[in-house]
């Protein structure tokens, strides 16, 4: 009788996979699966800390080959400077193109109306869908997390969309043994979600490993502040702060970066990575629950926008 032997995770065994080395090896293997079955896969990328490390995979899994993908980002126009400096800066660093779909260009032209509280990340929507279906981009990358938001943790690592991108809980597909189902009718795509399993934690510690550069808004700095609804927020053009509310110099960081008028900052001293770390082990908060307001306008606000063809 033949027998096998097997390799138990934290073993000495020389075959034995570290928790970072095995979702970086799932990673790349998702990336190779969609450069494999679809025609034309873009990377969502906006700067931010997940988008970058997803980024990182792409060129590693294609190395020393270039990326075989096009980047694609919806500017909000409330987009911090730092973000859009470093994504400017690493799309001409590694030679790669890069599509933008402008939430302001939308605006100019009459298609979408300003929301009174200044808020732009709903907005993205159209913008998006629409850059997808003139570029007929066939899959999507994004930088989602399950254990980001309730509406993401139910989302499979290949979600089909229909010919509206919207998104329907009930044609998720079985994705057992790492089989990914990528068909889809015409005028359909699939959004592709390489770090589903990961976790903020393990993003930041595999920031650390491979010593990932990031824009400086996600250390501790001080930065002049206000607050609303519980969150500091960077006052800006976008309508903050109002007369009632007062700007502070204080000394913040970000755990996520998006539209301004959304994202808030926390109160840290976290100017390191091995500080930032700590941080977040000890935080009991996941980051959009604790600095994105778009997530807290209702119960399903996630799910609602995913629906209609948000990330």
């Amino acid at each position: 009788m033949t027998t096998f032997a097997t390799v138990t995770e934290g073993t000495d065994s020389p075959y034995a996979l570290s928790h970072l080395d095995s979702l970086e090896s799932e990673a790349v293997h998702i990336f190779r699966e969609v450069a494999g079955e679809f025609e034309r896969p873009v990377i969502l990328f906006s700067g931010g800390k997940d988008s970058i490390v997803m980024l990182h995979l792409a060129l590693k899994a294609f190395a020393p080959a270039a990326v075989p993908f096009t980047l694609l980002h919806v500017d909000t126009g409330h987009n911090f400077p730092e973000v859009l400096e470093y994504r400017d800066r690493t799309v001409a660093e590694h030679g790669l193109r890069l599509h933008i779909a402008s939430v302001q260009d939308y605006i100019d032209r009459g298609v979408l109306r300003e929301r009174p509280d200044g808020v732009r990340n709903p907005l993205q929507t159209l913008p998006l869908t629409e850059k997808i279906q003139a570029e007929r981009f066939d899959a999507v990358f994004g930088g989602g997390r399950r254990d980001e938001e309730k509406a993401r943790a139910k989302e499979r690592v290949f979600s089909l969309r229909d010919e509206f991108s919207a998104w329907d809980p009930r044609r998720q597909r079985p994705e057992l043994w790492q089989l990914y189902n990528g068909r889809h009718a015409p005028g359909e795509h699939v959004r592709v979600f390489p770090l589903s399993n990961w976790t903020e934690l393990d993003v930041w510690q595999y920031i650390e490993r491979e010593g990932i550069e990031l824009p400086q808004i996600y250390f501790a700095h001080e930065r002049e502040v206000f607050k609303r609804s519980g969150m500091w927020l960077t006052a800006g053009e976008w309508g903050g702060p109002k007369e009632s509310e007062s700007i502070e110099t204080r000394q913040v960081r970000y755990r996520t970066v998006g539209d301004m008028s959304c994202t808030g900052a926390v109160d840290s001293d976290a100017t390191t990575l091995d500080a930032v770390i700590t941080e977040i082990a000890a935080s009991r908060l996941t980051e959009r629950g604790a600095t994105r307001a778009d997530d807290k306008m209702s119960e399903a606000a996630m799910e609602d926008r995913k629906r209609e063809g948000y990330f």
